[in-house]
């Protein structure tokens, strides 16, 4: 009955939480602690800040059940260590993470507990399935998704759990710091404001949005998710990325509206969109490179071009394209982009700009407050070519002819793009408050002339990589 330290980091919720619910079985006092080490500082901005938050709303749910979430920051061996001193811990618990610097600091942290005779127990629950719990008939992993789709399908989800009504907590607890003084919004500037006004944040507000999604959106999501100014998502990647939310909680309640529904087109393809963050995170466990090269070796010798003032173009949407800079636009004031503009934005900067995937996957790891290690490496290596599962090389996505199809209305553009209305919004207005003063950028200046021609840019990229075949050939 020694205490034990509950480590939480990407599962911040009651719901759902396997090591939360296996604690609360022992009966143990438990110890609930969150660490800032250096995989919550060095973050990017906006995930930065936008973990802070979390870190606070679900500090907020633990006390509605009888519990202070315990704060210190700085190494996480060290800090454990440390609190394993102060309190007599028996044990340290965790939540599995997939990315390679995770595992190696878990690995370190384990082996040190154990060398102690201390428990250490860690457990699933940021993904559907285990990266190594879905196969190939040979025994290795998937490296196309579909058929990574079918197994997952196939082998089905564990129930989620209910959330606990009680905790038992250690009665004398160790001292917490402060929150507001590690100044996680920092890097953010005047952006943080900004971003607060369209984040959901916590748990609570997470399954709002799933109810709220499953009440209506759900039946327009098959055909609907394309379409940028339609609201025929969900918005839960923000919430899944801090676990304020599980996978699981989602894929079982997806089911259960098929259930109700059977065959319907948009449950299925929101479960698809599910499976395809847990190819994302399978890919990473088995292919960690994909983080940092290209996953395929044929592309090591692609002349990508670096940093250029064509890419800090791009950055400042100022493309003059506008379902490019639109959707750069979304990013920097809410903090998330519309999928099927995501992919747009990228193929414009790799192919039409022939600029390295890595220049857009570091902004986007900036910007994003739903940013993930696997889902951003994956979406940015897929569109420039070079990853698993990826477009084929000819396919670029021309801006114009995407925006005809998909925001045929413009009320996607003119929400975001200022300089195309006569009377902007407060989502148009909001990127000028957010950006850097340095920028220079104001509302009434004339909209930019396009940057490259779009047939000039494709030809370019096509050349590029016919070069790249016949050097290998």
């Amino acid at each position: 009955m020694t205490p034990l330290i509950l480590w939480f980091r990407r599962d911040l919720r009651l719901d759902d939480n396997p090591m939360l619910a296996a604690a609360v079985e022992t009966g143990r006092p438990l110890i609930p602690v969150f660490i800032a080490d250096k995989s919550v500082l060095h973050l990017g901005a906006a995930a930065r800040w936008r973990l802070g938050e979390a870190v606070a709303g679900f500090a907020k749910r633990l006390r509605s059940v009888g519990a202070p979430l315990i704060l210190r920051r700085g190494d996480a061996l060290a800090q454990l260590m440390a609190l394993r001193a102060e309190t007599g811990a028996g044990g340290i618990w965790w939540s599995r993470l997939y990315d390679p610097d995770a595992i190696a600091r878990d690995a370190e942290i384990k082996s040190a507990f154990k060398a102690d005779g201390l428990e250490v127990q860690s457990f699933a629950s940021h993904t559907l399935v285990e990266p190594w719990q879905v196969a190939t008939k040979a025994g290795g992993f998937f490296k196309v998704y579909t058929p990574f789709w079918k197994a997952l399908d196939a082998r089905g989800v564990a129930s989620p759990l209910p959330a606990p009504k009680r905790l038992t907590i250690m009665q004398a607890l160790p001292g917490s710091e402060n929150l507001d003084q590690w100044h996680l919004g920092a890097a953010m500037n005047r952006g943080a404001l900004i971003l607060a006004r369209y984040a959901q944040i916590g748990e609570e507000a997470a399954l709002t949005r799933l109810e709220r999604f499953l009440n209506g959106p759900i039946d327009l999501y098959r055909e609907g998710r394309d379409f940028p100014a339609k609201e025929a998502v969900s918005g839960l990647s923000e919430n899944l990325t801090y676990g304020e939310i599980s996978a699981r909680r989602i894929w079982h309640s997806a089911l259960a509206f098929e259930a109700s529904q059977p065959g319907h087109a948009g449950a299925v393809h929101f479960r698809k969109e599910l499976a395809w963050r847990d190819f994302a995170h399978h890919l990473m466990f088995h292919s960690k490179h994909i983080l940092t090269e290209n996953w395929r070796p044929e592309w090591h010798g692609f002349a990508w071009r670096g940093d250029s003032d064509e890419a800090e173009t791009w950055r400042r949407a100022m493309t003059g394209e506008p379902l490019v800079d639109a959707g750069l636009r979304e990013l920097y004031v809410t903090g998330t982009m519309h999928n099927r503009v995501r992919m747009v934005v990228a193929s414009y900067l790799t192919k039409h700009l022939l600029t390295h995937w890595k220049i857009g996957l570091d902004w986007f790891a900036d910007c994003l407050t739903d940013w993930d290690p696997a889902s951003n490496a994956m979406g940015w290596q897929w569109v420039a070519g070079c990853g698993p599962d990826a477009a084929p090389y000819f396919r670029i996505f021309n801006p114009a002819t995407q925006a005809d199809k998909f925001d045929k209305t413009k009320a996607y553009r003119h929400k975001f793009i200022a300089e195309l209305n006569r009377k902007p919004g407060p989502e148009a207005l909001a990127f000028f408050e957010a950006v850097p003063r340095a920028w220079g950028l104001r509302p009434d200046q004339p909209y930019p002339q396009p940057m490259i021609d779009l047939r000039d840019g494709r030809a370019r990229a096509l050349n590029a990589y016919q070069t790249r075949e016949l050097q290998e050939n």
